[in-house]
């Protein structure tokens, strides 16, 4: 993982996020510091891990999964609607511990799904600890547009998915800037309930071609759906399915998936 050093200016108040009633007090006082604000590498081939049950076993798995630059975490949707958006700060605090022995930030990855509101709900992600938050390419562009521009001024990464999209293209060409990274996406009940409904890899580079972001591809869980996905000049994978309850299998699996990538 790369970083780029910025100086911010913080007025020197007390600031409260607002917050379940199961989560304690979070009161941080800011002076003029340094942030590190993390960079996706074009050089490097990232698993996207998404955890979509309980904040409990989200904790039970990340205890379980091998400390990686290479490993992006998700606070999946379900999970966020089961839990709440401090949920993000949690998951972010606990993958930060297993990455303690490496000199490297923890990267947490928001899956709001967002379709109106852009910079409302960026800036929710953001003040929870989000490393990344994403929208649907489905959503206005004047959402799209605004999510975007907020994500780049609060340094934090805008991903857009385009599930359900025939020609992604087409929605590209709309947006006033790009985002950091075009999710490629067969959702969950695609794959259940539509066995012919294949995995966009056809679009990764009539997307690269044209445009300078990264790609990530999900609604594939197996090895030679991995595989496929990075033939086909991907670089985040993501996975779900096999993380998403803990078990004796969950490190190696992490680590099979890693070699597949690499």
């Amino acid at each position: 993982m790369k970083y780029t050093k910025q100086r911010r200016c913080l007025d020197n108040k007390f600031h409260r996020f607002p917050r379940p009633l199961f989560l304690p007090v979070l009161v941080f006082r800011y002076e003029e510091m340094l942030l590190l604000v993390q960079m996706l590498s074009r050089k490097i081939h990232y698993l996207h891990v998404a955890l979509n049950s309980s904040l409990e076993e989200a904790g039970q798995i990340i205890s379980r999964l091998p400390p990686s630059e290479r490993i992006l975490i998700e606070a999946g949707t379900p999970l966020l609607k089961r839990e709440g958006i401090f949920a993000i700060s949690h998951i972010r605090n606990m993958w930060q511990s297993r990455l303690a022995l490496l000199n490297t930030e923890a990267y947490v990855v928001a899956d709001l799904k967002t379709m109106d509101r852009g910079s409302t709900e960026v800036q929710m992600a953001k003040d929870a600890g989000a490393s990344a938050v994403t929208a649907l390419g489905q959503a206005p562009v004047e959402t799209i547009n605004s999510f975007i521009d907020t994500c780049q001024r609060l340094d934090i990464d805008s991903m857009l998915d385009l599930m359900n999209t025939e020609q992604p293209i087409k929605v590209l060409r709309k947006l006033k800037r790009m985002p950091t990274v075009v999710i490629l996406h067969r959702g969950v009940d695609e794959e259940d309930f539509n066995k012919d409904k294949p995995i966009p890899y056809i679009q990764i580079n009539k997307i690269r071609s044209s445009y300078d972001v990264l790609i990530a591809v999900g609604g594939g869980d197996t090895i030679r759906e991995v595989q496929r996905a990075i033939f086909n000049n991907a670089n985040i994978v993501m996975v779900w399915r096999e993380f998403y309850r803990p078990s004796d299998n969950t490190a190696s699996l992490a680590e099979e998936f890693l070699k597949v990538i690499r």
